[in-house]
Parts: C-alpha cells; sequence; structure tokens
C-alpha cells in the first residue's frame, strides 16, 4: 500500500483537500480569481532585509526591485530589465550608478515611491547584515539627489544592473515598514509596491495575499485577484490538489509521475534548464568528515547515474563543482568524481577506517521524493563499506535551525538545493564555502583562507576584467573539488506542473521556483 493508499483508507486525504479547497470553492461562490500555489516548503522570513529562503516566492510577488534578469533566448541573449527603475547608466568606470526610478509607483501603505526610499531600504539591507545583503557589499555610498534619481559609489566596479535584480536583499521597501523590526514583518504585514499585499500569513501553513489595486502595472485581462501560497510538504497530497483542481500550481513531485501527468489534459508539466543543482554538504567540524580524504571517499562511494536516472527520469545532468552551466565561471572541464566503491574503500582503510562500524546522519526535507531516494541509494552504497547511513526526513525550516545551531551538534551530512541569488558564480561559492563565524549557508563549515582570498579578488575583478575573475573563479571550484567539503550530485532542471487553463506562465532561472502570479491569468 502507497501513500497515497494510506491517506484514502484513513479517510485523511478527503479531510485534507476539503481543507486545503475552500479557496476554490471560494472561486465559485464570488466569482474572484484565486491561485494557489502548493509549496513543498515553508516560509520562514518574510523580512525582506534578511530572507533567504524559500520565503522568495512569496516576497517576488509583494515586494520589487529595481530591476529584473530576463533570460537568454535563442533569439536574444540574457539582458536585465526595467522595473521599479526605468534606466541607469555607469560612469567612473563602472564604479558609480545612476538610477532613474519610474514615476507614479505607490507602497501599499499609500506612500510614493522616492529615491529616499530605495536608499533606506538597502541601507537597511546593508546595515543588518543578514541573509543576501553581501550582494551590496562593493557599495560605499547611497544618494538622492532628487526625488527619482539614486546613485551609488562603489569600491570596485560592479554590474549593478545585474546585481539589483537579485532574488533576496534588493527589494524595496516602503519607509514606514523599513523601521520596523523582523518580527513585524513576521506577523504578516508587509511594506511592498508588488502586485500583491499580505493579508495573513500562518507559519508552517499558508501565506494569503491579495491584489493591490494600486499596482503601476495594472492587472492582465483574466488576472487573479488572490494568491495562496500553501505549504504542502506531502508530496502525495500536493499531486492530489493539483490533479484535483485544489491547486494551480506545484512541483518536487516524483519524476515517475511525469509521464502520467503530462498525459493529463488538465494538466501542463513545464521543464525547463535552470540554475539550480543538488548536493551533499559535509560537517567539516566533525570527526572524521573533519578529514579530507574521508570526504572523498564518501564522494566516490555516491551513485550518481543511478540517482540521475532513477530520480530524474534522466532529466538531471552530472555536476561539476558547483556552479551549473549557464552561468558564466562554469568549469565544463572540472574534475568530476565517479562511483567506485573499491576506491573509496581503499582510501577509508588509509584513513584507519575500514570495517570501522562508522555512523552518519544525513538530513533532507520531507516533502523531497528526489531528495530521499538520493539518500536510500547511497546509504546502500555505504553499506557495503561498513558505513552505517541514518536518514532523517525533515520540515525545512527545523532542519535548516539544526543546520545553523552547533556544529558539534548537527548532522553529518546535509542534501540542499541551491539557485542563483543573482547570476554570478560568486553566488554559489561565497554563500556555501566562503568562512562564517555564523553559519548561514556554509553548512559543511568549510574553511580555507586561500579559498576565500581568491573568490573575493575575483569577485573584485568581475567589473573589469571578467576573463581574468573567470579563471580564478575557476581555479577556486578546482580546489574546493579536491579539498572535497560537499559531493556535487547534479544539475537539475526546473519541472513545474500548472492546471491547463493557467496561461502566461515563463519560467525564469534566476529566481529558483518563483511564480510572478501578476503575470498569469485564467
Amino acid at each position: 500500500m502507497n501513500r497515497r493508499d494510506l491517506l484514502i483508507s484513513a479517510g485523511l486525504a478527503p479531510l485534507a483537500l476539503q481543507a486545503l479547497s475552500r479557496w476554490s470553492v471560494a472561486e465559485a461562490q464570488d466569482g474572484s480569481r484565486i491561485f494557489t500555489l502548493a509549496n513543498p516548503t515553508g516560509f520562514p522570513d518574510l523580512d525582506p532585509s534578511t530572507s533567504f529562503s524559500n520565503d522568495g516566492l512569496v516576497l517576488a510577488n509583494v515586494y520589487e526591485s529595481l530591476t529584473r534578469y530576463v533570460p537568454g533566448t535563442t533569439e536574444a541573449p540574457a539582458s536585465v530589465a526595467p522595473l521599479l527603475a526605468e534606466s541607469w547608466q555607469a560612469t567612473d568606470g563602472g564604479k558609480t550608478w545612476t538610477f532613474t526610478l519610474r514615476k507614479g509607483v505607490r507602497f501599499h501603505d499609500g506612500t510614493d515611491l522616492t529615491a529616499e526610499a530605495v536608499k533606506g531600504s538597502i541601507e537597511r539591507t546593508m546595515k543588518i547584515g543578514g541573509g543576501a545583503a553581501f550582494i551590496w557589499s562593493a557599495v560605499t555610498a547611497i544618494t538622492a539627489p532628487d526625488p527619482l534619481t539614486v546613485v551609488f559609489s562603489l569600491s570596485t566596479a560592479q554590474p549593478l544592473d545585474l546585481i539589483a535584480s537579485a532574488g533576496f536583499a534588493g527589494w524595496i521597501i516602503s519607509p514606514a515598514a523599513q523601521a520596523q523590526d523582523n518580527a513585524w514583518f513576521n506577523a504578516g504585514q508587509d511594506g511592498g509596491t508588488g502586485p500583491f499585499r499580505i493579508d495573513s500569513y500562518e507559519p508552517g501553513q499558508r501565506v494569503i495575499a491579495s491584489r493591490f489595486a494600486d499596482h503601476w502595472g495594472g492587472t492582465p485581462e483574466g488576472g487573479f485577484d488572490t494568491a495562496v501560497f500553501e505549504v504542502v510538504e506531502d508530496s502525495v497530497l500536493a499531486q492530489s490538489m493539483i490533479e484535483s483542481g485544489n491547486a494551480d500550481w506545484t512541483y518536487s513531485l516524483p519524476f515517475d509521475n511525469l509521464e502520467a501527468m503530462k498525459a493529463n489534459p488538465d494538466l501542463q508539466v513545464v521543464a525547463n534548464p535552470s540554475f539550480e543543482n543538488l548536493f551533499a554538504l559535509l560537517n567539516t567540524r566533525r570527526a572524521p568528515l573533519d578529514r579530507p580524504r574521508v570526504r572523498q571517499a564518501l564522494a566516490l562511494a555516491f551513485p550518481y547515474d543511478d540517482v540521475i536516472t532513477a530520480g530524474t527520469a534522466g532529466l538531471g545532468t552530472r555536476s561539476r563543482g558547483i556552479v551549473p552551466p549557464g552561468i558564466w565561471g562554469h568549469d565544463p572541464e572540472a574534475p568530476m568524481v565517479m562511483t567506485d566503491l573499491e576506491a573509496a574503500r581503499a582510501l577509508l582503510a588509509e584513513e584507519g577506517l575500514a570495517d570501522s562500524g562508522l555512523e552518519l546522519t544525513l538530513t533532507y526535507v520531507t516533502s523531497d521524493a528526489l531528495e530521499a531516494l538520493a539518500g536510500e541509494l547511497w546509504k546502500a552504497n555505504l553499506e557495503t563499506l561498513g558505513i552505517t547511513l541514518t536518514l532523517q526526513p525533515m520540515a525545512w525550516e527545523a532542519m535548516w535551525d539544526l543546520s545553523k545551531a552547533d556544529p558539534a551538534q548537527a548532522q553529518d551530512i546535509l542534501l540542499l538545493y541551491w539557485w542563483a541569488t543573482y547570476v554570478t558564480p560568486y553566488d554559489y561559492l561565497f554563500n556555501l564555502f566562503h568562512s562564517e563565524e555564523t553559519p548561514t549557508f556554509n553548512l559543511a563549515y568549510y574553511s580555507n583562507p586561500a579559498f576565500d582570498r581568491l573568490i573575493d579578488e575575483a569577485a573584485a575583478l568581475s567589473g573589469t576584467d571578467r576573463a581574468k575573475a573567470e579563471d580564478m573563479f575557476k581555479a577556486a571550484q578546482r580546489m574546493m573539488i579536491e579539498d572535497a567539503p560537499a559531493v556535487f550530485i547534479l544539475d537539475k532542471p526546473n519541472v513545474h506542473i500548472l492546471r491547463s487553463d493557467v496561461k502566461g506562465y515563463a519560467d525564469n532561472p534566476a529566481y529558483g521556483h518563483v511564480v510572478f502570479v501578476n503575470d498569469l491569468s485564467r
């Protein structure tokens, strides 16, 4: 009996669907259009200055940044498009950037968008210094010479138009909300300019947002009046919701089920290349994973091809380091570890760990079928080496809290996805592997001063000598592959499932698993 059968036999699936479908019922009763997103994880932080997780799905509909990244096509290269800024120019060799703001933009509290509001938003984010605030690290001063002009002074030349399009830490906040603390935002209040405003927030359950009538961008014909961001950690329930019409969009369903969903006339399955990858972070602060050769042995024991074949229906591809294809700085010639149990056994023996009865714990998100499969297949390989791998599925928020606490008490191995904050290799290398006193996403707790210096210097060069910066980023990746703080598993396609009557959907790989609901209609 599978999980869906268990739900049905216990009478739980109808009850769960009934509870989650009240928004569809409301749509039928009052004629309003409601878009329901069944998201596999929660939204742990709705503060636009510090949010750096799956909350981006909500915030991208409530707040706006100065610019937006537009992915390249066969007809046109990637570009940066106007959003709250309608134009910009760089001077002083890329160290001074002037943005001209869009006229007629209002915040949800009724105040007008001004240059002072932009200045205050970014200064708040920089002062707090949490989340993805690193994107503004080159900014030395922000001035507002007139109500619609913002000038940024930088310490080094940087592509600030691209940086301003980031999916985190680039949100512009109303002056009144800038004075509030993190608890205010996480009580379900907001200070955005976006097409939707937050009505309510139930942590771990849902966010409900309604259309902001004064949004400068207007509403498409047949557009949605309400966006409901449901947290649905059970992939069986999420699939039931999308198939029954109780949800309009979801992802992270088992790849094995995609062919059946493609054949369903009520659904559309959208699969695109992404900037997202899956990897396993190894706790470098805990013995014996504090030894590089032990970490290398675990990488040799990973069943890469089996996970790609069984877990992604062959749609995934092997990773070469942490920077995926499509991001400049990707190294297509980087060494790629192949599964080799005998080589792993030999390394463990050299480290005095042959048949040692080593026990390790791996955590992953409860709802993620691909991560669960990866854990099971890796566990089977490690058993042949005398290693016991305990699999511990967890809610995202609980797993993140465990990882960011004391490394000595954290898990041995953490499965994690990453996608770009903005389109640069520094985002992957800095966030995941740069030394940190208090870990945010460097949850391998890796520290290598030579690596740090190399990527920091490359980032400083990226606005003036892209070719040299790219060579330095590639060298840093090879240094890290040798040091093995992580097992680089696969580059993952974006696969999203929508109801077939939803129009206007276009996946943007720069914003991982984000739906811009204002672009959609029914």
